[in-house]
């Protein structure tokens, strides 16, 4: 059972792919008027059985202009038939940049993979959330409430 990350970006869309528990950076995707066919067919191509978009939300728990974005484009891809799930994305950029930096990549090194890396932190944070079975984060309708 597959799943995709994605980190939503105003320019890219960070991809990261699950592997059994493990949480793969895989790719970006520039977030333009393509972005949902190609995460899409991603999401087939895999045979995944759930998409978690990272919800940016700020500090203090408010929402702001990005968790918007994130949410409106989970709404388009729900409405391509994929399993959607939101989850909480507070500092994940940052701890993926510090685990690059651990790994020896510098500021200029890490401007192509941030995003997936940042999408893996995403995922990683899903598949441990998951419980029996159960799906992590919220679905679009919970946000909504």
């Amino acid at each position: 059972m597959k799943k995709l990350g994605l980190d939503i970006g105003l320019a890219r869309i960070g991809v990261a792919l699950s592997v059994d528990t493990l949480a793969i950076p895989h790719s970006t995707v520039p977030n333009d008027a393509a972005a949902i066919t190609a995460i899409s067919s991603l999401y087939e191509e895999a045979n995944a059985v759930c998409c978690y978009v990272g919800l940016p939300i700020s500090l203090s728990g408010s929402k702001t202009a990005s968790t918007q974005m994130a949410i409106d484009f989970a709404s388009q891809l729900e409405a391509c038939g994929l399993e959607v799930r939101l989850i909480d994305e507070r500092l994940t950029s940052r701890q993926a940049a510090g685990n690059l930096r651990q790994a020896g990549k510098n500021s200029k090194q890490q401007k192509g993979i941030i995003d997936a890396s940042a999408a893996a932190v995403i995922l990683d944070f899903a598949l441990s959330s998951e419980i029996s079975g159960q799906l992590a984060g919220k679905t679009l309708e919970e946000v909504h409430d």
